[in-house]
Parts: structure tokens; C-alpha cells; sequence
């Protein structure tokens, strides 16, 4: 790959000048991370064990659920800010959207016929079925999300300040149910780095209700190593740092 072929793939802000806002970086990490663990889920089900088989159902519906909920988001949000100062420039993506939400209902249908099949061999070939459907969508997903992180960032950055992205950002965040804010979060933490942890949730701590803060920080603990947890502790509060990792 040489240095322009590589510019065009992975584009950064601007050669020497601060990282701009990433509007994607933090939602993709937990999708890609939910993608995977929901493919390995279905990828090792036994079919032989009722609960764990509709167990991995569930997820898979809650994976598509929280793709279809995002496309929505995207389209709604980003998209509509694309296009209001470069019309057109969210077409491709928007195209693939449509075709997302095709797959998204091959996944609700696949995973119901594992749980409606009704002897070991059908459940078997149903498990791979779904297995092999969930792997193909989310390497398409994986290659259209790069799109949207090189591609509609570059068209973002272009026309919109860091301030105005975070506001749409924001927008997108006040629009989601309780609910779907705690399970992208539950996904979206532990998928990040130290640095990225500390600052979204000091984002949180400073902007939500204790009790909205401690539900997120709840859902998160027991998905992050040790080591994880002390660092994000002693990053947010260091005076609690102690109690929070030993409680």
C-alpha cells in the first residue's frame, strides 16, 4: 500500500493538528464488538440445550434490534446533516442502509427457525444457517462502517466545527430510550481505550443524575478486567478510586 492509497483508506484530521471530533469512533467499537461476541455466541450454541439456544436467539434479536435502531439514528442525524450542506454525499451509504435493513430481517427470521426447529439435526443445520447469515452481515457491516469513518468523516470535518459535531452528537444520544443508552454503553466502554473511557464517562458523570451515572458505571464493571476498572476509577474519581475497585 503506499502513502496515498494509505491516505485514502485511513485519512487523519490534518498533519499536525489536533485529532478533529469522531462521531463514529466510539458508537462502531461497540457495534463491532457486540457483532463479534453475538457471532462466536451463535458460532459454539448447543442446540441440545433449550435455554442456552433461545438465550443466543435473544441476542442475535437484540443485535438487530440495536443495528436497526443506529441505521435509523444515521440516516435521521448524520445523514440529514450531510446532506443540508453537500447534497449527495451520503447516497452510497444511504443506499446500503436500505439493504441493511433486508439482512437485519433475514437475521430476526433465521434466528426464529432455530427457535421453531424441533429435532437435533434441524436445530444443527438452523444454528449454521444463522451462523453463517450473522457472519456475512457483519463483514459487510465492518466494511461499511470503514466507509463511514474515512469517507463521511472527511465530508463531516469539511463542513462542520468539533462544536456543532458534538451537539449533533449529543442530539443523537438525548433521542435514544434509557434503555438503548445503557446496552451500547455496556458494549461501547469496554470496547475503547483508557483515555476514551475516562473522558466519556467524566462526560457522563458531569452531565447525568447520579443515579443515571451509577447504572452506566453498573452495567460496564463487570465487563472490564481489573486493571480496567482501577484506571477508569482512579481517572474519574481519584478520592473514591480505592473504594470502587475493592467494592
Amino acid at each position: 500500500m503506499n502513502r496515498n492509497t494509505e491516505a485514502q483508506y485511513f485519512p487523519t484530521s490534518s498533519a499536525g493538528m489536533a485529532p478533529r471530533m469522531d462521531i463514529y469512533v466510539g458508537i462502531h467499537k461497540a457495534l463491532r464488538a457486540m457483532m463479534l461476541d453475538t457471532l462466536q455466541a451463535v458460532g459454539r450454541v448447543d442446540v441440545d440445550d433449550p435455554a442456552e439456544t433461545r438465550a443466543v436467539c435473544e441476542r442475535v434479536q437484540e443485535l438487530a434490534d440495536i443495528c436497526a435502531s443506529h441505521l435509523g439514528h444515521e440516516n435521521d442525524f448524520v445523514h440529514a446533516a450531510m446532506e443540508a450542506r453537500r447534497p449527495g454525499s451520503s447516497g452510497r451509504i444511504a443506499a446500503e442502509h436500505v439493504e441493511h435493513l433486508a439482512a437485519i430481517a433475514q437475521l430476526r427470521t433465521a434466528a426464529s427457525a432455530l427457535l421453531a426447529a424441533d429435532c437435533g439435526a434441524t436445530q444443527a443445520e438452523a444454528a449454521l444457517l444463522l451462523y453463517r447469515q450473522l457472519a456475512l452481515f457483519v463483514g459487510e457491516n465492518f466494511a461499511h462502517m470503514h466507509v463511514e469513518e474515512t469517507q463521511h468523516n472527511q465530508v463531516l470535518w469539511s463542513c462542520y466545527s468539533d462544536d456543532e459535531l458534538r451537539a449533533l452528537e449529543g442530539a443523537i444520544v438525548a433521542s435514544l430510550p434509557p434503555a438503548e443508552n445503557l446496552c451500547i454503553m455496556r458494549w461501547m466502554v469496554p470496547a475503547m481505550t483508557p483515555a476514551e473511557r475516562a473522558e466519556l464517562l467524566a462526560g457522563v458523570q458531569a452531565a447525568a443524575p447520579a443515579p443515571v451515572y451509577n447504572a452506566v458505571l453498573d452495567a460496564v464493571r463487570p465487563h472490564l478486567a481489573r486493571e480496567d476498572w482501577g484506571k477508569l476509577t482512579r481517572a474519574l474519581t481519584p478520592a473514591e478510586a480505592a473504594v470502587r475497585i475493592v467494592a
